[in-house]
């Protein structure tokens, strides 16, 4: 373990969760070097739908890691860090069939004991809440306190918060042991061996490589689509959509069939901009660059079936991106094992907007010495035995 708090920290990928972890070290008063194979919110962050939600979360740490991580935006939105970047919201649930009203059944009663403020609406009560929804809608349950955020325009708050200029193009091709292969001596990159008092790896889907995960990690891809500016009916919306097959499609609960490997799901996000934001997809398969008909054919269908005035609206463009996936389903996030200065945080898929500044936050917090904001245990690394460098 470190024996006092770094003086200079290198950490590897600038997405969110990299950018928030360099900002909470900056805040220390640490030197950081940030590096990136490309540019930063290149990769997940910058394809990512902006949800910053417990809403699909699953019952238990990820359920608390996100209650933490939309506190935290919160926060930092009050403070003035994420003013005008953080836009609050509710989030609906929406059920329109007897599988899914099983689900949000479930969900529902999991999110309140968990502490978040929920409302069951069925019927007359949801139509006058609701207006725009179809009447296909059996039930939804509002989830309070939400809220959405771009992450590119995140980490650039971040980045510029903290005065820190990424090393683009920057790849790293290995970890330098030393002292018996406890300890990260250098980072070894395309331009040269960099070294400081400790190293963090929030390189997503790059991590694997780096650290021996190639069987926990994966890539996971997901479409998305963005509309037109319909400003009426944006306005109209008193929050975002979640069907509750999005639930099925992420097993946020259990559910009697397993899901496909193109797991499809939807929702509708009211953007500020007066635009919609349509998802998604998770495929364990297919390249990052691309979407096909078929994917956004059947997204946009189920989007008219919900709210039957976006037949109106017209779709400005399709795009995809990757993420990491964790075969447990939990993002890794702590020390890497037998190494005294070495830390990771990926994994996160689809949740990295949401828990990108709280895990940051908190592995800063144990690089420190200091009580983590999050439990970390959950997502310890030393879960998966060939976690590591070898030497």
């Amino acid at each position: 373990m470190l024996s006092r708090p770094p003086s200079s920290v290198i950490v590897v990928g600038s997405g969110i969760v990299g950018a928030a972890t360099a900002y909470f070290l900056a805040e220390r008063g640490i030197d950081v070097r940030l590096l990136d194979t490309s540019a930063p919110a290149a990769e997940a962050t910058g394809a990512a739908d902006g949800a910053v939600s417990v809403a699909s979360k699953r019952p238990g740490p990820m359920m608390t890691a996100a209650l933490k991580g939309v506190a935290l935006y919160g926060d930092l939105a009050d403070k003035g860090l994420f003013a005008g970047a953080f836009k609050r919201r509710s989030t609906f649930i929406v059920a329109i069939s007897e599988e899914e009203c099983a689900v949000l059944d479930a969900h529902s009663a999991a999110l309140a004991s968990a502490g978040v403020k929920v409302e069951i609406l069925h019927g007359v009560a949801l139509s006058r809440k609701f207006p725009a929804l179809s009447p296909r809608a059996r039930m939804a349950v509002e989830v309070y306190g939400e809220g959405h955020a771009i992450g590119y325009q995140i980490v650039h708050r971040l980045l510029s918060a903290s005065g820190i200029v990424v090393d683009r193009n920057t790849s790293v091709e290995g970890l330098s042991l030393v002292n018996g292969g406890k300890r990260i001596g250098a980072v070894v990159t395309s331009r040269g061996e960099l070294r400081a008092d400790a190293v963090v790896i929030a390189a997503g889907n790059g991590s694997a490589r780096l650290l021996g995960l190639k069987d926990a990690l994966t890539q996971r891809k997901g479409q998305l689509l963005v509309t037109e500016r319909a400003p009426a009916l944006n306005g109209s919306l008193p929050g975002a959509i979640m069907s509750g097959r999005y639930l099925l499609s992420k097993g946020s609960q259990k559910s009697t069939h397993t899901p496909p490997l193109r797991g499809l799901g939807l929702v509708i996000d009211p953007l500020v901009t007066g635009q919609f934001l349509i998802g998604g997809t998770r495929e364990d398969s297919g390249s990052r660059e691309t979407t096909d008909i078929d994917a956004v054919s059947r997204m946009l269908a189920d989007a008219v079936d919900l709210v039957p005035g976006l037949s109106g609206v017209r779709l400005l463009r399709s795009f995809a991106g990757v993420r990491t996936a964790v075969a447990d389903g939990l993002p890794i996030v702590g020390r890497i094992p037998g190494l005294e200065n070495g830390f990771v945080a990926t994994g996160f898929e689809g949740d990295g907007i949401c828990l990108g500044p709280i895990a940051g936050k908190s592995l800063v917090q144990l690089i420190c010495g200091d009580e983590p904001d999050l439990r970390l245990s959950s997502f310890d690394p030393g879960r998966f035995a060939d976690c590591g460098v070898a030497a």
